[in-house]
């Protein structure tokens, strides 16, 4: 079998294993997962668990989208923000919302133990941090409703961070203990090797033409179609080309960076000795975190949506856009190169929860989908909560199955939705950024 030389444009998935076979014609199966990131991973290896049968298919590289392509941070967080969460759905429903996520975090800590994963797990937790004092009131509100919903959290004001050594640029945060930074193509990668293990049988460069409604369903590839009892969509931000889900969760684009491994005098200009992942208190927040290798991986602070969802490439104007970002938080290293960028889309809901559920006339498709990007988590937590709604169980993923979606709305109205939606976000975070910016310039001239 050959080898993969680019799996992706990520960083994280160069140096991947042999590509499995296509599917050669047609199979029976009870359970056919389309798509192979975390969520179909995950998902293959609790039915496997379950004495089921289990077929994969994977269009191109198991764990090359969004699984194997985001920066690395594990953290409890689901929906937009923590106050909007309580506003949207009340304090009960979400403290079931964080004790979710709180359980997924364990699960994949555990998943990282019992299959033997090198995935550079740091258990540091992550940090909610304010850029300016226009941003302490967000950070406030977060740790006031965290400790409300029994999130592991400690608000730390200026000198508390300080104290952690967190990088001068942050002013306020909401340390957040549980989960932490990792690998995520080591992470998504020895899911892969965990389901090969566990007899999943994995079809890679299998695109999936078409599921045909049934019982049972029938889902067709360019070589043949697989009879199952059930199917599990796994395809979050492709799911729509599937004409499944199309009201339900929309694919939207964000970028990332990562630099040239720092020098010593770099490192130590830096500080950051706890290594904790950073975010930041934007409406559309900037991501930070550290690397084994002493690298900054960075990105996100811009969102791009095509008109029906259509595909996106790199853009030079949002990776440049990016970049000043990280220049403006690190001034110290305003020599250091960025070595590689990356893009790719990712999937949300207007509620920015994942949509987790069954459907179909004969209720025999799955779904769990949209992770807004915090899909480390929930995304490998996803086959316990498939796991459970095959078997009518009663999980804690009754928090988001037992939810009814709000549909998108139509294009064009969509994209003008989106585009307006946006547009007010990326002006409220660019008055913070231009605060930033002139607070520092008056420093200066003192």
């Amino acid at each position: 079998m050959p080898l993969l030389a680019a799996v992706d444009a990520s960083p994280w998935m160069q140096g991947a294993g042999a590509v499995a076979p296509a599917m050669p014609g047609g199979a029976t199966t009870d359970v056919c997962v389309v798509g192979g990131g975390l969520t179909g991973l995950s998902t293959a290896i609790a039915l496997r668990e379950l004495g089921l049968t289990v077929i994969l298919l994977e269009r191109g590289y198991a764990g090359a989208g969004a699984s194997g392509r985001n920066a690395g941070h594990l953290t409890p967080v689901i929906g937009k923000d923590l106050p909007t969460l309580t506003k949207l759905f009340g304090g009960e429903r979400a403290r079931a919302l964080i004790e979710l996520v709180q359980i997924a975090i364990g699960h994949v800590e555990e998943s990282i133990a019992r299959h033997g994963i090198a995935c550079d797990y740091e258990p540091v937790g992550n940090v909610m941090a304010a850029v300016h004092r226009k941003q302490h009131r967000v950070v406030d509100a977060a740790a006031k409703a965290g400790e409300a919903l029994g999130l592991d959290g400690e608000l730390l004001d200026d000198a508390a961070l300080r104290r952690r050594g967190i990088p001068e640029a942050f002013t306020r945060g909401y340390f957040m203990r549980r989960g932490g930074i990792l690998d995520p193509g080591r992470y998504v990668l020895g899911l892969r090797q965990a389901a090969q293990a566990a007899r999943v049988e994995l079809y890679e460069r299998t695109p999936v033409l078409h599921i045909e409604d049934g019982d049972p369903v029938l889902v067709h590839t360019g070589g043949g179609r697989v009879r199952a009892k059930a199917v599990v969509l796994a395809t979050n931000a492709y799911t729509p080309e599937l004409h499944w889900l199309r009201s339900t969760v929309l694919r939207v684009h964000v970028s990332l960076f990562r630099t040239a491994p720092l020098a010593d005098a770099e490192r130590a200009a830096v500080g950051w000795p706890g290594r904790e992942g950073i975010y930041t208190a934007h409406e559309v927040l900037e991501s930070y975190r550290l690397t084994r290798d002493q690298r900054i991986v960075g990105g996100a602070k811009r969102v791009r949506y095509a008109y029906r969802g259509g595909a996106l490439g790199d853009d030079r104007d949002t990776h440049a856009f990016i970049e000043q970002a990280f220049r403006d938080r690190f001034p110290a290293l305003h020599d250091t190169r960025v070595t590689e960028r990356w893009s790719g889309p990712i999937a949300l809901a207007l509620d920015f929860l994942p949509a987790v559920g069954r459907i179909g006339r004969h209720r025999n498709v799955f779904y769990s989908v949209g992770y807004a990007g915090h899909g480390l988590a929930l995304a490998s937590y996803a086959g316990t909560m498939i796991a459970d709604l095959m078997r009518d169980h009663d999980g804690p993923g009754r928090a988001l199955w037992g939810h009814r979606k709000l549909s998108l709305p139509p294009e064009p109205l969509r994209w003008l939705t989106v585009r307006a939606i946006n547009g007010v976000l990326e002006a409220m975070d660019r008055r913070v950024d231009r605060a930033v910016r002139a607070s520092r310039a008056g420093a200066h001239r003192v």
